[in-house]
């Protein structure tokens, strides 16, 4: 059978609604999925989308203190609360492998990975999900950030690069790239052919080294590899028109925006990534809001300090109020990207039932790193077996629901934001079922014990 990216689509991807003088691009139909999909049930896409916010949160007024369904939101989650029904926050999880590494919790987020002197990172489940997303898509999955690198890491532990400008993202998803099909199809070849050279002479001296360097080699080939499957998709994706986008969204979306304007910037991205979902150019995305040890001032909203200064509060209640007004203020943007998820559609419904969203940090405390009872938020995902509307509480599991936050005594409060209260509580675990419902055939990630049914419908 041909591979599906050298087939026509049954409807043009580029056909477009007319009507009142405007155009408007058609989300991604069943009349528009591959010719040899006609007549077979069709594959639904499956998407996730993953949001970081730097430096932990304000934890007294974050946390939700009543386990289940029935609970009250806290002060910084109350954005979230129309979408009760479509959101899981979850307390108690943490990773292992994070407890005393500082600012190392953004890079092992997503991978649960080891990074001490000798380590080195591993997949990103985003990347593991992307494995099976990419032979459907353009572009094999969506790396955001408002400034370094990705969330994002390769098969060999390679952070990958992320873009940080809405612009140059607009015009790398619907603009076809300067010189017409025929350049972009010459530079492939030659790209393909240098891969060629290189694997023709590294395999010709892998019979001259050493069993250390062979495994080595072999990591290097693993890149080079994925690098050639990536190059002959892109070669087959350029028969394919791009989808045309509506002119009043190309012009919303094809800017430069100034990160002093942090809620104009942040609604940019997530609409960017909706509508690279919903014209399914890609499946998988994820977005860095800051970089550990930074993150941005808001001064719209009179936040003038970054969040890494506001995290070092020490106690101090101007600090630990703006850190509450800026974690209310990420936590409300999220809030807007689960808005447009759930009002744009494709063939399968809105797009938040096939999305799952992750909202969260990889610190719960920042004033002294403490990186266990992690701030997370899950939302989405209804048809791909998830299910929602409870306050997913490992800290209170196997304690009864009088389990206490003693948030009016911060000092005892912020013990279990360094020492988890449930050992066996993974963030691995909720990463691995996240894989698992994207259609992963794997039993484990990273140091996973499990799945983690209660989120499963």
């Amino acid at each position: 059978m041909a591979h599906f990216l050298s087939q026509r689509w049954l409807l043009n991807r580029r056909q477009v609604l007319r009507g009142t003088g405007a155009a408007v691009a058609l989300p991604l139909l069943d009349c528009m999925r591959p010719l040899f999909a006609a007549g077979k049930p069709a594959v639904k896409p499956r998407r996730s989308v993953f949001i970081y916010m730097p430096n932990g949160v304000n934890t007294i007024d974050y946390q939700i203190t009543k386990t289940g369904a029935g609970y009250e939101f806290s002060t910084s989650l109350k954005p979230l609360e129309k979408h009760r029904a479509n959101i899981s926050p979850i307390s108690g999880l943490y990773h292992p492998h994070g407890l005393g590494h500082q600012h190392d919790c953004s890079k092992i987020w997503l991978t649960g990975g080891k990074l001490g002197q000798a380590d080195r990172n591993t997949i990103s489940v985003d990347q593991l999900m992307a494995q099976v997303t990419a032979p459907h898509t353009r572009f094999t999955s969506m790396q955001l950030a408002n400034k370094g690198g990705a969330l994002a890491w390769n098969a060999d532990g390679i952070q990958l690069p992320a873009q940080t400008n809405p612009g140059v993202v607009f015009r790398e998803l619907f603009e076809e790239p300067p010189g017409g099909i025929a350049r972009q199809r010459r530079r492939l070849q030659r790209k393909g052919s240098i891969l060629d050279a290189v694997l023709d002479e590294a395999r010709a001296l892998d019979g001259q080294l050493g069993k250390q360097d062979r495994g080595r080699l072999e990591q290097f080939l693993t890149s080079v590899r994925e690098v050639e499957i990536r190059t002959e998709r892109a070669d087959k994706w350029l028969d394919i028109p791009r989808p045309t986008v509506a002119p009043g969204t190309r012009t919303r979306l094809n800017r430069t925006i100034s990160q002093e304007m942090v809620g104009e910037y942040f609604r940019t991205m997530y609409d960017l990534v909706v509508l690279a979902f919903q014209t399914d150019m890609t499946r998988v995305a994820t977005f860095s809001t800051g970089v550990e040890g930074q993150g941005l001032k808001i001064p719209e909203i009179g936040v003038n300090q970054d969040r890494h200064s506001l995290s070092h509060h020490n106690g101090n209640p101007k600090l630990m109020g703006d850190l509450t007004t800026s974690d209310t203020f990420n936590i409300a943007q999220f809030g807007y990207l689960l808005d447009r998820l759930s009002e744009v559609t494709d063939a399968d419904g809105p797009l938040l039932e096939t999305t799952m969203a992750l909202f969260g940090s990889g610190m719960a405390f920042g004033h002294s790193h403490g990186n266990a009872n992690l701030p997370l938020v899950l939302a989405g995902g209804s048809k791909l077996g998830l299910k929602h509307g409870r306050h997913v509480d490992f800290n209170a599991a196997g304690k009864g629901d009088s389990y206490g936050y003693n948030l009016d005594t911060p000092g005892e409060h912020y013990a279990i934001c360094h020492r988890p209260v449930n050992a066996q509580a993974h963030l691995s675990n909720l990463l691995l079922t996240m894989a698992q419902k994207m259609g992963v055939e794997t039993e484990t990630f990273a140091d996973s014990n499990g799945a983690l049914t209660e989120i499963e419908a």
